[in-house]
């Protein structure tokens, strides 16, 4: 419980620091200061407070031989970007503390670490380096963002989360690692989805998106 407690300080200090209630600002509407607009971000904040707290309190809601757990933290990241994204999966595990009475603290403050705020992390730093490393695309970023980064961050942090003590019940080793690689294709998948559809349908609710980076006009060969 340590680790966890000290994981989760660290992690809100630096999105602090980062002062994410910035984005959260009014911005001047169509007649200039004098109409302000509220940011889109509030949008998938909220969605994720209300939607969230349910799927991650689920595996103690019901019984079953192999708890299926769904993070949702890398989708978190890209809408709502990771400075704003850990305090927002700090108020989601309290949430679902408090939906699913279950839980001690101990495991709510490990949900909270090893589903929400560690894939959060890596998929921030997966974005980071596929803006550094990787080629500007719009599939670029649904595929190995959206999809791809999802699966990959998730199965890490979940391996992590096991090595740290907090197993699947009534599952061995061999098939927990296989439960959580499989576990993490179908938080890829809804990702991706998700992420395609916000894409293009409403741009302005995924943070991390930017139509300049993204959407560059084909250079012309030199001549």
């Amino acid at each position: 419980m340590f680790l966890e407690a000290a994981l989760a300080l660290l992690a809100l200090s630096l999105s602090l620091l980062c002062r994410p209630w910035r984005m959260l600002g009014s911005r001047p509407g169509p007649g200039g200061m004098q109409d302000p607009v509220l940011s889109p971000l509030l949008t998938p904040l909220f969605a994720s407070l209300v939607l969230l707290p349910w799927v991650w309190a689920l595996p103690a809601l019901h019984q079953m031989p192999l708890q299926l757990h769904w993070s949702g933290a890398p989708l978190v990241v890209l809408l709502i970007g990771w400075p704003l994204a850990v305090p927002v999966l700090l108020a989601v595990g309290a949430i679902a503390f408090a939906l699913a009475p279950a839980l001690d603290v101990s495991e709510a403050l490990g949900m909270v670490v090893w589903q929400g705020l560690v894939p959060a992390t890596l998929a921030m730093l997966w974005g980071a380096a596929m803006r550094r490393w990787c080629w500007h695309n719009i599939f670029v970023f649904i595929l190995l963002r959206g999809f791809f980064g999802t699966v990959l961050c998730l199965f890490v942090a979940s391996l992590l989360g096991q090595w740290a003590g907090h197993v699947l019940p009534n599952i061995n080793e061999d098939l927990s690692r296989m439960a959580r690689w499989l576990m993490a294709w179908a938080d890829g998948v809804t990702t991706g989805m998700l992420t395609a559809v916000f894409v293009v349908f409403r741009p302005r609710w995924v943070a991390t998106w930017s139509d300049a980076i993204y959407l560059q006009p084909p250079r012309s060969p030199e001549n």
